[in-house]
């Protein structure tokens, strides 16, 4: 994970993660992933950020981290946190 990117911390069967994908893919959002049940490092992340539990999605931007965002939120949060990973054109809607 880089500072200037968006990760997206999942695990397999989650539909909200599946839908948060769906809508990055959409928008051709660059995103890298964590499946939290393969890493222990993004399941503590996640936890670290969720109170105590695994809840996923989880996304980190730079320095900010979000618990089951919508894209809307996510590139809000890329627009100044990695303003590279914002396809052009997009304009918030």
């Amino acid at each position: 994970m880089s500072d200037n990117s968006i990760t997206v911390y999942w695990r397999p069967g989650c539909g909200f993660c599946a839908g948060l994908f769906r809508q990055l893919d959409k928008l051709q959002v660059p995103y890298e992933t964590v499946n939290i049940w393969d890493e222990p490092s993004g399941a503590a992340f996640v936890r670290s950020v969720a109170r105590g539990n695994e809840t996923v999605p989880t996304v980190a931007v730079g320095p900010v981290s979000m618990v089951n965002p919508s894209a809307r939120e996510v590139l809000a949060a890329a627009a100044t946190h990695a303003p590279a990973s914002v396809p052009a054109g997009y304009n918030g809607r």
